[in-house]
């Protein structure tokens, strides 16, 4: 049966979801309440609104508007929220760039995205000047000279913000589906994708953010997580739903950490597992005590059982999460049941390396054949691609439909993520379908190496690659980065992992030293596949 077309929606009962919405309200309901916290600076919630609508004004103002494109190139501070809301108030799309970029890779983005103005922080600007002398598009240019930071440079957000108007008019988007922000993937295949979020799946992931952090109103989260990293996770926004406060952190230092914490009562910080060994490496002089219960969130690796006990004794919650760029950043959490607390250490951090279930934003998830697009038996065992589908994966990929298409291939989202089904129904990743290593026929799972490698008090960090090897056709190639002040010996690190992992899984060689990572602390696999490689 036909709804009769009185039943239709109409402005009284559909609106399109935007995380606008959230400051919009958290400025009429909370004005007084504390937003941000930058060095001397502190914002409320309404200067937070109305800085962000002088800076959609000041957008305007340069003639943009819906479907154009300004980029930021900034560390954790004050503009890069009011950029999460300033630039689609005006219907335009923020790209915030990876400031950990050469200036290469900045041009690629700048061409490729089509940025018609650039916010970029004093210290950054020679990296944005190289990248705009190498480039073919010339977006207008605004220095932000961070009174956190040494000078250099005259500011020019200040007096340019100052010249909005702060009760600028500014409407919720059109349509849902319209273009919130282009994040642009690591591209170690080659270029980097630009990967297009829209106002729905903005929304509903900051929602989904607050419903599994379960913070409360006015939590007080501090910026470790780069914002230019899939939009900060989305918190710019979810935070603003229960009018909690953003502390502003530069760089992730252990004494400004624990500072922050101590001071200004902070509840939760988000990062990869290198966030995790700069607080455990704090010195004595650099710790404070505090007594609230810290989260943590953290992606990428699971983190070693070391790891979470002394994380606990510092007084830290940590919660793995996972997700992609393509996905909005984490929509698979590792929900925690109340009676794994009473097993045993090992068993607690086997059940906590596990990536988890489905965000309640996320509809779908799966671990199926990527030929057959069935799933994989839940047993723990069989190995599969991670799958997802739902309103918290990205439109597309910008400018690039053959790669959109594959991506989405048989109605779901394709992960190149290799992982296995437990019977409870928690996924928990094996590899990167380029990382597995095939020795002698048989599949590595150079996570499942590197677990093992983690259990060693004096491994700090490590990485599995394949080494070519005439006989087996790869074997493993362990790369470990010990912690400071601990010694261990290849000989010694070998025998240790032969007493966990089956006798062919585990690496012949270890190399010592420093491993690559990439700016939000993930370590580049690909770089030592180069040094493999020679």
């Amino acid at each position: 049966m036909t709804d009769p077309d009185f039943l239709r929606p109409r402005p009284a009962n559909h609106q399109p979801l935007t995380p606008l919405s959230f400051l919009d309200r958290a400025a009429a309901v909370f004005p007084d309440r504390l937003a941000v916290i930058h060095g001397d600076q502190r914002f409320s919630y309404r200067d937070l609104m109305a800085r962000s609508r002088r800076l959609a004004s000041r957008l305007a103002g340069e003639g943009i508007g819906k479907g154009d494109v300004v980029a930021a190139l900034l560390f954790n501070t004050p503009p890069m929220l009011e950029a999460h809301y300033g630039v689609p108030m005006t219907g335009a799309i923020l790209n915030a760039i990876n400031t950990r970029l050469d200036a290469a890779g900045v041009a690629f983005i700048l061409d490729h995205g089509g940025a018609k103005l650039v916010i970029a922080d004093a210290e950054l600007m020679p990296l944005l000047e190289e990248a705009l002398a190498l480039a073919t598009n010339r977006p207008k240019v605004i220095c932000y000279a961070d009174p956190t930071a040494p000078g250099g440079r005259e500011d020019g957000y200040e007096p340019w913000l100052a010249g909005g108007d702060p009760d600028h008019a500014w409407s919720w988007p059109d349509d849902e589906w319209q273009s919130i922000a282009l994040n642009y993937t690591s591209g170690t295949t080659g270029d980097p994708k630009g990967v297009l979020y829209h106002h729905r799946g903005a929304a509903l992931l900051a929602t989904g953010n607050i419903v599994h952090a379960a913070q409360g109103m006015h939590p007080v989260y501090l910026w470790t997580l780069p914002m230019f990293h899939c939009n900060g996770w989305c918190f710019p926004w979810a935070v603003s739903i229960v009018a909690g406060t953003h502390v502003c952190l530069r760089a992730v230092r252990p004494g400004p950490i624990f500072d922050a914490i101590a001071d200004h009562g902070v509840t939760m910080l988000c990062g990869a597992p290198i966030v995790m060994s700069t607080i455990l490496a704090a010195s004595p002089e650099e710790k404070r005590d505090f007594p609230q219960r810290v989260t943590f969130w953290t992606a990428a690796a699971p983190p070693p059982e070391t790891v979470l006990a002394a994380m606990a004794e510092a007084g830290f919650e940590v919660t793995h999460v996972y997700g992609l760029t393509e996905v909005y950043g984490p929509a698979v959490v590792n929900e925690w049941h109340d009676e794994w607390n009473a097993l045993p250490a090992p068993e607690r951090a086997r059940l906590k390396s596990r990536q988890g279930v489905r965000y309640q934003a996320l509809e779908a998830l799966d671990v199926m054949d990527p030929e057959t697009m069935t799933p994989v038996p839940a047993d723990g065992e069989t190995m599969g691609e991670v799958m997802f589908r739902g309103n918290v994966v990205m439109k597309g990929y910008h400018a690039n439909p053959s790669a959109t298409e594959k991506a989405f291939a048989g109605g779901w989202f394709h992960s190149g993520d290799l992982a296995v089904r437990h019977p409870d129904g928690y996924i928990q990743l094996k590899d990167r379908s380029k990382d597995i290593i095939i020795s002698g026929g048989e599949n590595i799972s150079s996570i499942e190496v590197e677990e093992a490698l983690y259990r060693h008090p004096a491994v700090a960090l490590c990485a599995v690659v394949a080494k070519p090897d005439e006989k087996w056709g790869e074997t493993p190639l362990a790369f470990v980065e010990l912690r400071p002040g601990a010694q261990a010996s290849e000989a010694e690190i070998v025998a240790f992992v032969r007493e966990h992992l089956a006798h062919f899984k585990c690496p012949r060689e270890v190399v010592f030293g420093e491993l690559p990572k990439t700016s939000t602390g993930k370590i580049q696999k690909f770089e030592l596949r180069k040094r493999v490689a020679g």
